[in-house]
């Protein structure tokens, strides 16, 4: 899924980067950086002060890496939703909205039918019902026509 590797892609790109931090500031405090590089005085080095800041880029990566997570977790979530309009039913993939039965058949390579659900059935067969009743008790008493010689269609006449 594409939205599941580049998430996976953004969180180790977000280690890779805390890591190199990490060697950074280790290799401050082995070599220092800031002496090699602009020259200066040497910089005396204190493990105690490199062990704290070194834990402390490690908070800070663990809140960071958490809350990157928790949104990559949201958005794979938010995508994986489909979007149907309310009123005609479409699905919306992209910017172009579809019948349900063509999303099915480009997205998933598969064909549709139609059916109806047993809830949908039993809803079907009451309002059936109430119509047939409303109709059989509104329906007027038909009085027999009286009988002619003439023929119903005008062609049966000739």
């Amino acid at each position: 899924m594409k939205v599941q590797k580049s998430a996976s892609r953004v969180l180790w790109y977000e280690c890779f980067g805390f890591g190199l931090i990490l060697l950074l500031s280790w290799l401050n405090q082995l070599i220092d950086l800031p002496h090699l590089i602009v020259g200066g005085q040497a910089h005396a080095s204190k493990w105690r002060d490199s062990f704290i800041e070194t834990m402390l880029i490690l908070l800070i990566w663990a809140f960071v890496l958490s809350l990157t997570r928790r949104l990559v977790q949201r958005l794979h979530y938010l995508e994986g939703m489909l979007r149907v309009c309310a009123w005609c039913r479409k699905v919306g993939r992209g910017e172009k909205w579809m019948r349900i039965e063509e999303y099915f058949s480009e997205g998933f390579h598969m064909g549709t039918t139609h059916g109806v659900c047993p809830d949908c059935l039993k809803k079907m067969q009451e309002d059936t019902r109430l119509y047939y009743r409303a109709q059989s008790v509104s329906a007027p008493v038909s009085v027999p026509a009286a009988k002619t010689s003439e023929p119903a269609h005008p062609r049966l006449a000739a």
